[in-house]
């Protein structure tokens, strides 16, 4: 073993440990944590309580499965932000602490890099990951942006969010809709039974910047609707209000990234993070892709979301870089994916 690298990601409320062995996946360890399900949404003094649970029974068991022994690991890597501050500190301190009493550098890794780093997760030798420079769509609870991939390190954004992030909204009205948390995989679920028809929603128009979006709109549009149904006692069709969210959010999202692939001439597409998963989404995405002609990268359901699998991804590279960070860091709660504050 030339590079065995162990990532830990804990930026919300997943405790996750993964170890790479010369680029390869061996293990990955997720514990998703419960407690929140009863508030319909993420508390961040109990994420960060769960973080410091589950994290070295997580990455124990990472280790074991991966059958590789603590001395054995060449760096340790870390989400390091953004992301809920409580949350990763738990994982940069467990981190350092290690690191320290091994005497093995560290690896501190931007989240939203990883999840673009997630098409190169490799289960076997040859795995097939895109080539670059590709067009990645990164859409997820915080963020959804259109992001041109030169290298493992060298990322522009060509389009964002001016307001919410998909998943954010997804989130937020089926918390509203007395939907179970998680939210965007319950609307997912819902939407497969409704008619998007039946209820009209907005769609962004675009702007100075033709690749930025806003969700912002359709968010309060949905909730409205809601409010004036419980208001005038009429029961709403939650199936049907699914599926046209839904299409409202993929309406808005897959035109812009064909625009980004049609005016850059890139024939390949990656699309990473949390609503990756979202079966309409996909499938809007992928007949897209083919009209076009380009081909596309999605990771499987199990690596959309939060993973140390990513986290220990992009530290492999890193690692062969040579780019070993300093002890004395800490956490970032809000940072772009170019290291930007925001």
């Amino acid at each position: 073993m030339n590079s065995v690298i162990l990532g830990i990601e804990s930026s919300c409320d997943d405790t996750s440990a993964a170890v790479i062995v010369d680029g390869v996946l061996r293990s990955n360890v997720i514990a998703s944590q419960k407690v929140h399900e009863a508030y319909g949404g993420v508390v961040p003094e109990l994420a960060s309580r769960a973080h410091q649970q589950n994290i070295v029974p997580v990455v124990s068991e990472a280790l074991r499965q991966a059958n590789v022994k603590p001395s054995e690991l060449s760096a340790i890597a870390f989400t390091r932000g953004p992301g809920l501050l409580g949350s990763l500190l738990v994982g940069v301190s467990f981190a350092k602490g290690m690191a320290i009493g091994l005497n093995k550098p560290i690896v501190d890794v931007n989240h939203l890099h990883a999840h673009v780093l997630s098409h190169f997760i490799k289960k076997e030798e040859g795995d097939e990951v895109p080539e670059f420079p590709f067009m990645c769509l990164l859409i997820s609870g915080g963020n959804s942006q259109i992001i041109l991939v030169k290298d493992y390190n060298d990322m522009t954004i060509l389009g964002q969010t001016i307001d919410d992030a998909a998943g954010e909204a997804f989130d937020k009205c089926a918390k509203v809709m007395g939907l179970p948390y998680p939210g965007g995989a319950a609307v997912d679920r819902a939407a497969r039974q409704g008619d998007e028809g039946k209820y009209s929603l907005p769609r962004s128009k675009p702007g100075a910047n033709p690749y930025d979006m806003s969700f912002s709109g359709l968010k309060t549009a949905a909730l409205n609707l809601i409010h004036h149904a419980e208001q005038v006692g009429e029961e709403l069709d939650i199936n049907s209000l699914c599926a046209g969210f839904t299409a409202a959010v993929s309406d808005t999202l897959v035109p812009r990234v064909v625009k980004a692939l049609e005016q850059t001439g890139r024939k390949t597409l990656a699309v990473a993070g949390g609503v990756a998963a979202n079966s309409r989404i996909r499938a809007d995405i992928l007949a897209a892709a083919e009209k076009l002609g380009a081909e596309v990268f999605m990771p499987p359901l199990s690596l959309c979301g939060d993973n140390g699998a990513m986290i220990g991804a992009q530290a492999y590279y890193e690692y062969l870089a040579g780019n070993a960070a300093d002890m004395c860091l800490n956490a970032y709660a809000t940072k772009s994916i170019l290291g930007e504050s925001v």
